[in-house]
């Protein structure tokens, strides 16, 4: 398979872009709802519309999106075979278990025994410790460090450069924003910010 369709030609769909030249894609297109023409010299061919029309079995699919309800929303909608892809330069360490559609970018570490779920992103330069729990559709943003034994609910997103201390849970739905810092854990769904962290009322 050497066929791959990027769903979305934002930001994270040109990253993605990269990472899949790097992992020796050369058949590389996009589908975008609002944009036409092509992205990064690769073709746009259409919009989610035309996903299942290019579902031959044989390509493979990555969502190019940041937004974590949008990646389960079409991920959801869409039975086609879900690319995972990993930057050379990321570290993934031994006994590691990573979902399909996810990406990890430049310089992240995944440490022994973390479990990654399905479309979840591990940005630049994000550290994973050992153990991790990642449940699906989380976004790991970059810097952002993770102690050991930490577990993140469901479309979750941590920010830039926040660190979670070790043993910590998270659950599901909450944005822990740039910067902050986790040291309880966090049972209730929301938006987390400060050092340590408080939720915003």
């Amino acid at each position: 398979m050497n066929r791959l369709v990027i769903i979305g030609t934002g930001g994270h769909g040109r990253v993605i872009a990269d990472l899949a030249v790097k992992n020796g894609y050369t058949n590389i297109c996009f589908i975008d709802d609002y944009a036409t023409g092509a992205c990064l010299g690769f073709p746009i061919i259409g919009t989610c519309d035309h996903i299942e029309d290019e579902n031959d079995g044989e390509t493979d699919f990555i969502i190019g999106i940041g937004n974590n309800s949008t990646r389960k929303e079409i991920s959801e909608k869409h039975k086609v075979n879900w690319a995972t892809i990993i930057h050379p330069s990321a570290q993934i360490a031994v006994g590691v278990s990573i979902g399909k559609g996810t990406a990890i970018m430049a310089c992240a570490v995944v440490n022994a025994c973390a479990s990654v779920g399905n479309h979840c992103i591990i940005n630049t330069g994000a550290v994973v410790e050992h153990d991790n729990i990642i449940d699906d559709y989380v976004h790991i943003s970059p810097k952002a460090v993770l102690g050991g034994t930490v577990h993140i609910g469901k479309c979750t997103h941590i920010g830039i450069g926040a660190t979670v201390s070790n043993n910590i849970d998270i659950c599901s739905d909450c944005t822990v924003g740039a910067g902050a810092l986790v040291v309880k854990n966090i049972a209730e769904k929301g938006i987390y910010v400060g050092l340590p962290v408080r939720k915003m009322r």
